[in-house]
Order: structure tokens, then sequence, then C-alpha cells
């Protein structure tokens, strides 16, 4: 036994269940869960002065955080430490092979000693950097102010290990989507005036006080964020209904086959999820980092200036952000409605090439929004242009990147999907049964579709951004597809201990 296992033995951690645990028991055990976890983000931190929120929105949503509360870390540690490991065993400086038991049982180790490691390092950031501030000067609250961060990030590390063993998914993605769905509603529905203002801060209650004040116009723009969110949610649900479906039958048993599903999104969410809390972890180091006051009362650092809010205004900061501006939201949410108005039609007719009415529907879209831009409120600047193209390549990029390292790392490239096959009894037909075929097979679909399904996500999450969607684009687009993967692993693996009418809805 190495020093690595000598150590990671002696870390806390949640035991394996012994039994076979029922559905309704997962399902309890994740909901004992997810309501600790609001609770959590609830209790404020002792001995902090107050905090503005406003420049951490967008950390807060990625990284499921609530920001003066036991969960300021949220899940940051642990996605910080998932991206420096695959990156270090996707470059081979730490040469384990995650295909064996061996490989596998290191890079856990190694993942919650790097948690550990990144909840201490990141609540010292947090209050050395004024992000958490103390009360007082005094040395004593200080250290328990990072003690009380650090516990809070490693109570989401078991939290995540409970709903992994116990529950149903993965504790990560639902915290993220809990965070999500928490702001939409409340954003959609919150009936209260701030302070000074005379409109409610709610999207629907703005829209029928602005309608009583006759400011028609108006109480449709403010609609337009309600909106972007609901294409962008038929946006997600449809791309993630789109797979190749490769034949199998059983080599023992001459009448059975199934089919391996391929879907175009094949690394799901997690690329996104990764170059998000990057981007989020690198908008809060230069927000931090920013010191110097300048005579317009913006502060100054690494990565730009940033105003009182804590909005970027200049510097690379600037590009790490989507530009959300009326014209901005008008012309990307026309493309989105063209768009998903000609993948559905021709769905709905079944043409068979729909690539071209894809491609057709995105010239067709660009123009159209071209046109309704001039005719409304303006065509984008050209600052906010390459802010989009910028932003645009940053996400997409990304997401290719780590969707690679994702498949590599993570069991789903073509030799262990291979194995997977062979070790349940199946075979392509018309070929002999040998992992080796199936595995060539494979190749000519997975690499291809990786690249596919980190563009395609990034292109998506990028779009849905600049709509100014309720909860962030981005946002709403992890926790569709957190939702919508929870029900393809509830339905797949227990329909069965379902009372009759849940079986009928999980179908």
């Amino acid at each position: 036994m190495g020093v690595l296992d000598k150590i990671t033995g002696i870390l806390p951690g949640i035991s394996e269940p012994k039994t076979h645990l029922s559905f309704k028991s997962r399902l309890k055990w994740t909901g004992i869960i997810l309501l600790l976890f609001l609770i959590l983000g609830q209790i404020s931190l002792y001995g902090i002065s107050p905090v503005s929120k406003e420049r951490f929105q967008f950390f807060e949503l990625v990284l499921g955080s609530s920001i003066g509360s036991l969960m300021t870390l949220g899940i940051g540690p642990i996605v910080t430490a998932s991206i420096i490991l695959q990156l270090l065993v996707g470059s081979k400086i730490l040469p384990w092979d995650l295909k064996t038991p061996e490989g596998k049982r290191k890079f856990q180790g190694m993942q919650k000693l790097a948690v550990i490691f990144f909840c201490i390092f990141e609540a010292y950031a947090y209050v050395s950097f004024g992000a958490i501030s103390p009360s007082s000067n005094d040395s004593g609250l200080f250290i328990f102010l990072i003690a009380q961060l650090a516990f809070g990030g490693f109570l989401v590390l078991l939290m995540d290990e409970v709903i992994s063993k116990w529950g149903i998914g993965s504790g990560v993605s639902l915290f993220i989507a809990a965070n999500v769905t928490t702001t939409i509603f409340v954003r959609a529905f919150n009936p209260l005036t701030p302070p000074g203002e005379t409109i409610p801060a709610g999207i629907l209650p703005q829209f029928v006080a602005l309608l009583g004040l006759g400011e028609v116009f108006q109480a449709f723009a403010a609609l337009l964020p309600l909106i972007a969110t609901i294409i962008v949610f038929l946006m997600v649900v449809y791309i993630q209904a789109i797979k190749v479906e490769i034949p199998l039958a059983f080599g023992s048993i001459r009448g059975f086959s199934r089919r391996w599903p391929l879907n175009l999104i094949y690394t799901s969410n997690i690329p996104v999820i990764l170059i998000a809390a990057l981007l989020a972890n690198l908008q809060l180091l230069g927000n931090l980092s920013a010191k110097t006051v300048t005579e317009a009362g913006t502060r100054c650092g690494l990565f730009g200036c940033f105003d009182t809010n804590g909005a970027a205004v200049s510097g690379i900061a600037l590009f790490f952000n989507p530009p959300v501006t009326l014209p901005v939201q008008i012309f990307f949410i026309t493309i989105m409605i063209v768009v998903f108005l000609a993948a559905f039609l021709a769905f709905y007719f079944k043409y068979q090439r729909v690539y071209r009415v894809i491609f057709a529907s995105i010239i067709a879209g660009v123009a159209l929004a071209f046109v309704i831009s001039m005719l409304t409120v303006g065509l984008p600047t050209g600052e906010e242009g390459l802010r989009i193209l910028s932003y645009m390549l940053i996400l997409t990029g990304g997401s290719v990147i780590f969707s690679i390292f994702w498949v590599s790392t993570s069991g789903m490239d073509a030799r262990s999907v291979a194995e997977q096959i062979e070790g349940m009894g199946m075979q392509i037909p018309g070929f002999r049964r040998d992992p080796r075929i199936v595995e060539e097979v494979l190749q000519r679909y997975i690499p291809t579709i990786t690249i596919l399904s980190g563009l395609f996500i990034g292109v998506l999450a990028s779009v849905a951004d600049f709509t100014g969607a309720l909860g962030t684009g981005t946002g709403i687009l992890l926790t569709v597809m957190i939702i919508y993967n929870l029900y393809e692993n509830i339905a797949t693996r227990y329909v069965e201990d379902m009372h009759p009418s849940l079986r009928k809805f999980f179908g």
C-alpha cells in the first residue's frame, strides 16, 4: 500500500449500501440531501460583514453556491479538483489507467484529497481577497471564517457522495439544478418591489405593472428573458433526443436483439459544467484581485476593471461575460425561434436530411434577426459583436477540449464501450464476436460524436447566454440536461421498483 492509499484510507467518507436500496429509499435520500443543501444555503456565516451578491451571480448559478452562507464554496472545490485531475491524467502526467480498478481507486482517492485541499485554499482566498470580509480585524475571526467556509465545502463533498451512493444521479448536478431552478422561480414570480423602484422585481408582475401603465413595448421587452427561457428549454430537449443507434444481438441466444444508443450530446453536460466553472473561477479571481480604485470609482486588477456592482467594464474579464443588451437579446432570440421551428417541422414531417434544414434555418434566422433588430432597437454594436465572437469561441473551444478529456478518462471511449458490450454477451450482427471488431466499428462514431457533442453544447450554451434567459442560458442548459439525464437514469434503472402509476409516467 502506497502513501496515497494510506492517506486516502483515513479520510472520512460515505460507505456503500450493504443491501439493495429500493427506488423509494433512494428517492428519500436524494430529497433529504437536496433539502439539507437548500437549508445550509440559508445559514449565514458567523462574523461576516454585509456581502454584495451582484458580482457573484454567475458564480452562484454555475457552482451551486450561496455567497455569505455555509454553501459559499458550493461545488467549486469538487469541480476545480476534477478539472486539474482530468488534465493531469489526460496528458499522462499522472500515468494512471482508469480502466483498471487500481487506477480508478487512485483517481478517486486523489480527487477527494484535492477537493479537501481546494476547500481550504478557496476558503482562504475568499477571506483574504475580501469576497467574504470579517466584521472585525481579529485574527481569530479571520481563521474561524476560513474554517466555516472549508467545512461547508467539505459538507458538499459528503452530500455529493451520499447522493451518488444512496440516492439517484449526481449530487454535483442536482445542486446546480436546485440553484438555477430557485433563481428562475424567484426572478419570474417575485412580487416585491426593490427599494427606490416602482415596478416589481419579478418578470410576470413587471409585465402586468407595465401593461397597466400603458408601456406596451417595455412590457413585452420585460418578457424577453422568460421567452428566451422557454425557447432554450425546448431546444435542449429536442437536441437531447438526437442519437445514433448501433444494432446489437446476443451471441448465445438467437432472435433477441437491442440497440446501443450514442447520443449526439454524448458527453452530456459535463464539458459545459467544467468550462463554465473555469470561467466563473477566472471571473472571481479577476474580481477579487481588483484592488486599485480609479477616479471613476472602478476597481482595476489582473484581468481588467470592474464597476461597483462587480461587472467587468474593460480588460480580458469583459470577454469572459456574454453581452446581454436588448439588441443582442432580440437578435439571438429571433435566430433560436427560427431554428427551433425549422427543426421541429423537419422532425414532424420526417424529413431525412435534417442537417440541410438546420443550416438553412440558421441563415434565414440571421437574416430575419438583422431585419427585426434594425426595425426595432437597432443592431448590436461592434464591441458587442467582438464580445459575442470571443465568448462563443471560449465556451465552444473549452467544451470540445473537456469533451475529449472526459471521454478518455471516464470509460466512454471506443475500447471501454466495446468491453461493456462484450461483457453483456452481445455482438454486432454480421461480425464475429470479438471486442476488437466492436471497437473498430465504434471508432467510426465515438471520436466524431465526442467533438460534435462538445461543439453543439458549447454553441448552444453561448447562444443561450446571449438571450438573457432567466438563470442564464448556461444555467438553464445544465438544468434541463440534468433533469433529462435523471429521468433517463430513473427510467432505465429503477422502473421495476416503482408504483404502477409512476411506472406509466416513466414509460
